[in-house]
């Protein structure tokens, strides 16, 4: 197993996050980003981060994971934070040459959308580290579930994304070792300059591409082999109940929202 941590992945902590149902947490989670996307002052970015801060530390996950988990998207971030330094005009100007210009509006809106996106792929973190896969499909077909009296497929769509989030650390692992594979014949990427490098991908691509169909069929045969069917008319050896914890977990979120509604700057 790679010892780096990739969303979609699960930690097996004793701790109150992976005790709540996974209604609760899916819900939780909805309404951070929610929270997340309506953020205006500092003031309001320092408590909704404090949060989600202190959200983490209680699911007693390393905090080594949660940085891991930031590293393949650290360039999507750095570009989200440049370019929103550039291309948001402003009054107040720092610094300008010729046609680029860094003013304090164009900073504060960089800060703010990368701060955002931390915020969010953090708080998906801790769902997916502290919620076993299928108990989360459980969850999110149960949250789905008055979506079926409109004939809309919510078995079948709650395991597809369950499993489209599993097999993220899946599909990583074997190109992981693919690469690994192609050093051992010789072949380095990292010897190959731009463009070439773009082709050059096309030997690691095309296997990667192939095992993921693989994985799939055999997927597809394990669930028809099981007589999922529909999905519709099944039942669980331990059905979702909530329980006081829940409870308590979703007051704290909605007391959260409400200091961020109160605090208007």
């Amino acid at each position: 197993m790679n010892s780096r941590m990739i969303l979609g992945q699960f930690m097996d902590r004793d701790s109150l996050l992976h005790r709540l149902d996974p209604r609760t947490k899916l819900l939780g989670m909805l309404l951070v980003m929610l929270g997340a996307m309506s953020l205006h002052s500092l003031r309001q970015f320092v408590i909704i981060t404090g949060f989600v801060l202190f959200t983490a530390l209680m699911s007693k996950v390393p905090w080594i994971s949660y940085w891991q988990m930031l590293r393949p998207v650290r360039l999507i971030l750095l570009f989200t934070f440049l370019y929103n330094i550039f291309a948001t005009p402003g009054t107040h100007t720092i610094w300008s040459w010729s046609w680029i210009m860094l003013t304090q509006e164009g900073i504060w809106a960089g800060v703010s959308v990368t701060w955002r996106l931390v915020l969010l792929i953090v708080a998906a973190s801790i769902l997916t580290l502290t919620t076993k896969p299928l108990i989360l499909a459980k969850g999110l077909e149960s949250l789905l579930s008055p979506l079926s009296k409109l004939r809309v497929p919510v078995s079948q769509v709650s395991l597809m994304v369950v499993i489209a989030i599993r097999f993220i650390p899946t599909i990583m692992e074997e190109l992981e070792r693919i690469i690994i594979a192609q050093k051992a014949r010789g072949y380095d990427l990292a010897a190959v300059r731009m463009p070439k490098r773009l082709l050059a991908y096309i030997p690691i691509v095309i296997p990667l591409l192939m095992t993921t169909i693989q994985r799939a069929e055999q997927l597809t045969m394990a669930i028809e082999a099981r007589a999922f069917g529909n999905g519709q008319g099944r039942s669980t050896f331990r059905p979702l109940t909530l329980r006081a914890q829940d409870f308590w977990a979703g007051g704290c979120l909605l007391l959260l929202l409400f200091m961020i509604w109160r605090t208007n700057g």
